[in-house]
Formats: C-alpha cells, sequence, structure tokens
C-alpha cells in the first residue's frame, strides 16, 4: 500500500472519507513535505488547482488531519502553524530553524536517547515524546552575513 491509500484506510476506519478537498490537501502537503507549509501556504496551493475551495475548508482539514493523526501541527515560534506529515517514529525528529529566512531543516535521528534514559532513570519520569527546535542561520544566510 502507498501513503495515500494508508492515509485512505486510516480515514474509512475512523468513518471518513478522502473526499475531493481533502485529497487536494493532502496532495499538497505530500508534494511539498519538506517545506512544512503553513495552512496560508497550503490554502494558495491548492487554491491553484482547486480555486472554488475555501479557506475554512483548508483550516477544518489541517485541523481533522492533526486529530486524526495523519499531519503533525508544528510550532517553530514564527507565529504560524505549520504541517508536516505523520512519520511513524518513536519521537519527532528534530527541527534547524533560520531566523533570517524561515528556512526549515530537519534533523534526522533522535539525539537525545541518552539523556532521557538519565530523565527517566535519575527523576522516575517516564519520556513519552519530546520536541526540540533550534535556532540559527542557515548556510546561504550564514554566508550572506559574512
Amino acid at each position: 500500500m502507498n501513503e495515500i491509500d494508508d492515509i485512505k484506510e486510516s480515514l474509512k476506519q475512523k468513518g471518513f472519507k478522502l473526499t475531493t478537498q481533502r485529497r487536494a490537501i493532502l496532495d499538497v502537503i505530500i508534494e511539498n513535505r519538506e517545506k512544512h507549509l503553513s495552512s496560508e501556504e497550503i490554502y494558495d496551493l491548492v487554491k491553484e488547482k482547486y480555486p472554488e475551495i475555501g479557506l475554512a475548508t483548508v483550516y477544518r482539514t489541517l485541523q481533522l488531519f492533526d486529530e486524526l493523526g495523519v499531519i503533525y501541527k508544528l510550532n517553530f515560534d514564527d507565529g504560524r502553524s505549520r504541517y508536516e506529515l505523520y512519520h511513524n517514529e518513536d519521537h519527532q525528529h528534530h527541527h534547524l530553524i533560520c531566523l533570517k529566512c524561515g528556512s526549515v531543516i530537519e534533523m534526522e535521528g533522535d539525539l537525545l536517547e541518552n539523556l532521557e534514559e538519565a530523565i527517566e532513570n535519575t527523576k522516575n519520569f517516564q519520556i513519552v515524546d519530546h520536541n526540540v527546535k533550534f535556532f540559527g542561520y542557515c548556510s546561504k544566510c550564514k554566508q550572506n552575513k559574512n
């Protein structure tokens, strides 16, 4: 099964259909998976193919997808929520956020496993997830800064 089929099956099991509008929104998210798009950016891209779609539909669909675990809603402290597809991982991956251009770079792999283990052992605290954001300057902005 491919990604769309998995999501379609997940929606069906939870009593929802993958309507034309939902499919268009999902396609935009998949096609731009590296970009961590905001709801407004998703709306603008979907509107190119489906001019009749409304912003409220995009907001409702993103909220539904987030609640159903199809996507993650991310906050990069820039005043906008951004979205990415759900990854079947124990923890979310880490993000590098450029303070100048706003680009977001994903860091694969969990860099905090040893720290989590130490916290769990010393504080008797069960960690189920974490979210780490690093703020700085991407290579392009760093180069232009010099």
